[in-house]
């Protein structure tokens, strides 16, 4: 069988996916809770609890601010410690809301019961406004609010929802796991999108490596109208969505622009799941499945954490924080963030942590480009990582712009598969900041 795939660049990193037989695990509660008042893509929300207030499992704790923001909610109940800041996964000082933890009392209206509930009721308009209301976001990490997702502009037509289920990160399997024991929930979610789009077709991608979620999903949708699975190549970044839009429809999304062009939306199985549980059960997002992996780590596994879990808690119920220790990562190998903190606390966008042992975490010396351009052959983009690297230390913005650097999915594949170990990434992630202002700059005059 020849597999779907996109057919520019790509690398092929060891799959690492240890914790894959993993059950997921409801991680117990912890005494506290720091919830972030930013979890999301855009403006902050805004608080609209003070200390000392009691709050219920589900209840509304920020609201919203502007078109692109969310809703938080409490991830359980207790007592408002106070409204501070914390330092979060991006190592910067973020509000946030502490919660000293009690027995769970749910908020009113929210159905906890596990019955799957296959029945849609609301309209297009009610799943909208659903979605907007339980705070649900992007589970593949870019963590845009769903809502506006479905918020298609006057004069666009989508023919395609596009489910990503690929989760081509090496080590992570929290979509991989939630596909084998959520899958209905996750089809259900998806018809529920599809009925919001107002198309008739959907599209689940799965990469080869997870035959058992494929044969899963596949036998689920002989119940399911519209909705197909499709195995892809394994090969990263596979599930970028302009990629797997490529790999799936053909289609190619023109630079500078969104995948609405290509008349596809793409959704995450994790979103999926969240959209189920917000519209079939009125639950808001306050908890996800996040993978605890990496050759550092006691015990791999796959946690169903509360929002504002501190990431050290899970460490602990992971066998604990291992000596040889060299570098804690919030995601992948390839596109996640180091912490400067285990304190830092788990959000909507959190799939995985990855441990690594002192002797991978460190970085190859780097050593001068030898033109071997196989940064080029890899970028999935079509993009010359050398020579935009070069461009961004001597502050040559406008030939930074000129050379496409905003297309940039920040991937890694480039600084993976360089021989010299030059920082690349680095390099075009500081020139994708300071373009990317001045074009809000430009935009704005």
């Amino acid at each position: 069988m020849i597999l779907k795939t996109f057919k520019l660049g790509g690398v092929h990193p060891p799959e690492n996916k240890v914790s894959a037989g993993a059950a997921i695990q409801h991680l117990p509660l912890p005494d506290k809770l720091f919830v972030p008042l930013s979890q999301h893509l855009g403006t902050p929300a805004k608080a609209i609890v003070n200390r000392g207030d009691d709050v219920k499992t589900g209840q509304l704790i920020a609201k919203s601010v502007g078109f692109i923001s969310a809703n938080i909610h409490s991830p359980a109940t207790g007592k408002v410690a106070k409204i501070d800041q914390i330092i979060d996964q991006t190592g910067y000082k973020r509000t946030a809301v502490f919660i000293d933890t009690q027995e769970d009392v749910w908020e009113e209206g929210i159905d906890t019961s596990p019955d799957i509930e296959r029945t849609i009721k609301l309209s297009k308009e009610e799943i909208i406004q659903r979605i907007n209301d339980m705070g649900v976001v992007g589970m593949g990490g870019a963590t845009f609010p769903t809502h506006i997702k479905m918020m298609i502009p006057e004069g666009k037509q989508i023919q395609y929802l596009i489910i990503n289920g690929v989760e081509c990160e090496p080590y992570l399997t929290s979509d991989h796991i939630l596909m084998m024991e959520k899958g209905e929930e996750i089809l259900i979610g998806t018809s529920i999108l599809m009925k919001a789009l107002g198309v008739d077709k959907a599209m689940v991608g799965i990469e080869a490596n997870k035959p058992d979620a494929i044969a899963h999903l596949t036998k689920l949708t002989e119940k399911f109208q519209g909705i197909t699975v499709h195995a892809l190549k394994v090969k990263y970044p596979q599930g970028g969505e302009k990629q797997l839009i490529k790999a799936l429809t053909g289609r190619e999304v023109p630079s500078g622009k969104l995948p609405l062009e290509t008349g596809c939306v793409v959704d995450n199985v994790g979103t999926a799941y969240a959209v189920y549980e917000a519209v079939q059960k009125n639950k808001p997002l306050i908890q996800r499945v996040v993978t605890v992996t990496g050759n550092a780590a006691r015990k791999h596994a796959n946690f169903l954490v509360r929002v504002g879990t501190p990431i050290e808690y899970l460490i602990e119920h992971a066998g604990g924080m291992p000596a040889d220790l060299g570098k804690l990562i919030s995601g992948g190998p390839m596109m996640g963030k180091a912490l400067v903190s285990p304190e830092a606390p788990i959000t909507k966008g959190s799939s995985g942590l990855l441990l690594m042992p002192e002797t991978e975490a460190k970085r190859a010396p780097i050593k001068n480009c030898i033109r071997c351009a196989r940064c080029i052959s890899a970028c999935p983009m079509g993009l010359e990582p050398f020579l935009l690297a070069q461009l961004v230390p001597l502050d040559k913005w406008d030939d930074a712009e000129a050379n496409r650097i905003m297309d940039c999915i920040e991937c890694g594949s480039c600084h993976y598969i360089c021989p010299s170990g030059r920082p690349l990434l680095d390099f075009i992630r500081l020139g994708k900041d300071k373009v990317g202002k001045i074009i809000r700059t430009r935009v704005k005059q």
